[in-house]
């Protein structure tokens, strides 16, 4: 299975534990997406630092676009391949499902 089939995979699998396994309902709250956005621009930069100076590299058969390491095109952003977002996203989510899960139901602060 490719690096693009298997990030798929596993965003899809991260969606469903949040909405329906867990019933955590993280993405369906803006909360989650502004935390998001500032997990993801930091991913951006260390796994752009580490694509772009050739430390970690990419078969292309495996990835969407090429080894050919660019900023932005051929299927990267900031030189990290898309697939690697896709992971980050999973991860990221699974990760927050989970810990709300255990965390219990949360308390309504009194009026």
């Amino acid at each position: 299975m490719s690096y693009t089939a298997l990030a798929a995979v596993a965003v899809v699998l991260a969606l469903a534990l949040d909405l329906w396994a867990l019933r955590t309902r993280l993405t369906t709250t803006s909360t989650w997406w502004l935390s998001y956005v500032i997990v993801v621009g930091f991913q951006l930069l260390t796994n752009g630092w580490l694509t772009g100076r050739g430390i970690v590299r990419y078969d292309g058969d495996a990835i969407l676009g090429s080894e050919r390491i660019t900023f932005l095109g051929d299927g990267r952003i900031a030189f990290a391949p898309v697939e690697d977002l896709a992971f980050g996203f999973a991860l990221v989510l699974a990760t927050c499902a989970v810990w709300v899960r255990l965390r219990g139901p949360v308390e309504e602060p009194a009026s």
